[in-house]
């Protein structure tokens, strides 16, 4: 009033003081009933999010059992009950006020936020939009009265006793009934119950230590019972693979997760003391759960179950860390299959950057991306070479300096390569650069001893070269065993890996897929994608090893003109691109000269191929996989030089092909992630001839 007032004083004339009384009536004060509405079109947009706030309240309740009951998707009621803490009459009026929340007292809690919820906007927003009845009661109340609140549409309608169990009951009936707008862009029933059905299925496999009871249309959809959960990591990963058993059912192949890693933070630019390798508890991150086993996949993200902190999200880094440590293991439009939980601590990200918290900010990104992706990477490895097990002792412990991460512009960041424990070292050999090597004159036609072979060294094709593996990079991620692997409690019986079995010729079929008999089946392997995958480790490993790839000089170089950003990006990456094959040089302030090519690099126009290098180091990532430019050439070159269809090969010859796939690091796929192997068991085999139903 006292601004109005000064206002009204200081103008001239009566018109201009109309003028500012009619300017200051235009912004007002919302009703609470229209304030709730509009927060409840944030936090709830359809079915699935009421029952998602009221699901995340029991939890923060301590809840055991979860019951969730639907109506018509949803849009005819959404009851959920738990046998939590429950309210005393005085908090189940409180909570439907706005911002009313138990899990948040002052500003620096929200920076550690470890519930579920804490901004406090549910209650009071499920009540705006919905027919509302809240029935609680406290669990250490001798009293046997519960306390029941009905609200209409943000309208506090009457507060009553009644007779209730421990814990807390929410009724949300007719949702949207006043705001048809909202109500006619919900989709069908079939829709809204499916996106319901999404969400728990999240909220059981994050909390297998609660059992959950999911009925739409009077019909149970599942019951599942708690699953016993003990403190250490098997007792984790037992509960899991329970709780993923019972929704999913037993005949998914997986692996076990469970690595460790300690991270150095970011110093913060107000203290005067530089940062320094940590080792406090909030300087630890831990990756475990379940992942596919080689060639299992899906044809979308469904499968792919994320948790921080056992929160469901969403998150595009460590979607593309997961695929990134699927890397040519996975055809292209292929999506790996996951149910992993990040833990890390609370401090270190945030999750109230998002309205339905879906999504979550890492403030060490780039370090968690390259830690899930090591993860992921080594246990596929480790699958292979005999160390993956589905038990404690895959638990392994890493160390992930974040301010080490990213390779100087002059070095290039190697990826770390984990063998099995009995893996022994490959023999190093002189690396030969010839002019033109010979890639692959002839197989091998002496047999083998040992098969299935047991040593780790692998025999090169005569290609020209070998090379030696370098010892891994300390920016990288190193496993060693952890405390926990003293534990032997088995969670389930591994899956064997194929060629850890023997295998014995039977013969060709079309001059490519070669028929192989195992104690297990039958099994075909394409004898291109095979040599293939033997010929790209044999090449990345000279590369891992300091040698450059060959590289053939243009007749007339061409300049390329690009962007300062581009720019500054590429002149880091010159040395990599040297020994890539790449001959690139500045040759002005924004001017490259392109100079040489890889052979069989075919390069129509000069300007648009150094755009697409650009474009592919900084998709990689410097952190990830700076080889992954020598590997997109390495994979063309090997393409043109393994065995191809029609080529015959002897009996011998077959037999050393086998023998050496064995002893490639990730046999089962090409380097452009189709399968080398395809295993039909004695089982399938009787289900096709009718023998068995």
């Amino acid at each position: 009033m006292k601004t109005e007032q000064w206002l009204l004083n200081t103008c001239p004339t009566p018109c201009r003081r109309r003028h500012y009384r009619i300017a200051m009536n235009r912004i007002r004060l919302l009703p609470e009933t229209v304030a709730n509405q509009i927060a409840a079109g944030e936090v709830i947009e359809r079915p699935a999010s009421v029952v998602k706030e009221l699901v995340e309240n029991a939890l923060d309740a301590q809840a055991t059992q979860i019951m969730v009951e639907v109506l018509a998707g949803g849009r005819g009621l959404v009851r959920v009950t738990d046998n939590g803490l429950g309210m005393s009459r005085d908090d189940a009026l409180l909570c439907l006020e706005r911002h009313a929340t138990s899990k948040v007292k002052n500003a620096d809690d929200l920076f550690r936020i470890s519930t579920m919820g804490f901004r406090g906007e549910a209650l009071p927003s499920i009540a705006s939009v919905s027919r509302f009845t809240l029935t609680t009661r406290e669990r250490d109340d001798a009293s046997p009265e519960a306390t029941q609140v009905i609200v209409h549409g943000g309208k506090l309608l009457e507060v009553r006793s009644a007779g209730a169990p421990a814990g807390t009951s929410i009724e949300a009936r007719q949702l949207f009934y006043n705001l048809p707008a909202r109500r006619k862009f919900l989709r069908t029933e079939e829709t809204e119950r499916a996106h319901i059905h999404h969400y728990l299925t999240l909220a059981a496999l994050a909390h297998p230590h609660v059992a959950f009871t999911f009925t739409t249309d009077s019909r149970t959809i599942f019951q599942l019972p708690i699953a016993a959960v003990a403190s250490d990591a098997t007792g984790q990963l037992l509960a899991l693979r329970e709780r993923l058993r019972a929704m999913h059912g037993a005949d998914l192949k997986l692996l076990t997760v469970d690595t460790r890693g300690t991270y150095e933070e970011l110093r913060d630019p107000a203290e005067p003391e530089a940062g320094s390798q940590l080792s406090t508890p909030n300087s630890q991150l831990r990756l475990w759960g379940f992942i596919g086993a080689p060639g299992v996949s899906r044809g979308s993200r469904d499968d792919q179950h994320l948790f921080v902190n056992r929160r469901p999200i969403e998150n595009r880094g460590l979607n593309f860390a997961l695929v990134e440590g699927y890397h040519t293991a996975l055809m292209r439009g292929r999506y790996p299959v996951a149910c992993l939980f990040l833990e890390l601590d609370p401090a270190q990200v945030d999750v109230n950057i998002h309205p339905a918290k879906r999504e979550v900010k890492f403030h060490h990104d780039r370090a968690v991306r390259a830690f899930v992706t090591q993860a992921i990477r080594d246990t596929l490895l480790n699958y292979h070479s005999g160390a993956q097990t589905i038990t404690a002792s895959a638990t392994s412990r890493a160390e992930l300096p974040v301010s080490q991460n990213v390779p100087a512009s002059n070095e290039l960041a190697l990826p770390s390569k984990t063998r099995g424990p009995d893996a022994q070292p490959r023999v190093p050999t002189e690396p030969k650069t010839p002019s033109a090597p010979d890639f692959f004159p002839a197989l091998r036609s002496h047999p083998i001893s040992d098969w299935p072979a047991t040593a780790s060294q692998q025999t090169p094709l005569p290609m020209g070269f070998s090379g030696q593996r370098p010892a891994a990079s300390p920016e990288r991620i190193h496993p060693t065993p952890s405390p926990v692997s003293e534990l032997r409690t088995p969670i389930s019986e591994p899956p064997t890996p194929l060629l850890a079995v023997p295998l014995r010729l039977v013969g060709v079929i079309g001059r490519l897929y070669v028929v192989l008999e195992s104690e297990r089946g039958l099994v075909l392997m394409d004898q291109h994608a095979a040599h293939e995958r033997i010929l790209f480790e044999q090449m990345l490993d000279r590369l891992e090893a300091g040698g450059e790839a060959d590289s053939q000089r243009l007749l007339l170089p061409e300049t390329v003109e690009l962007s300062a950003r581009d720019v500054d990006f590429l002149r880091k990456q010159l040395p990599i691109l040297a020994r890539l094959g790449v001959g690139l040089s500045e040759f002005g302030e924004r001017t490259f000269l392109l100079e040489a090519l890889p052979p069989f690099a075919k390069v129509p126009e000069a300007r648009r191929f150094v755009l697409e290098l650009v474009d592919a180091l900084k998709s990689a990532g410097e952190g990830v996989n700076a080889l992954r430019l020598g590997e997109d050439v390495i994979t063309k070159t090997v393409c043109r030089h393994a065995v191809k269809a029609n080529d015959p090969l002897a009996g011998p010859e077959l037999e050393n092909l086998v023998a050496d796939l064995r002893r490639c690091r990730m046999p089962y796929t090409c380097p452009h992630g189709r399968p080398t192997l395809i295993e039909m068991s004695l089982k399938e085999l009787e289900k096709k001839f009718g023998r068995v139903q």
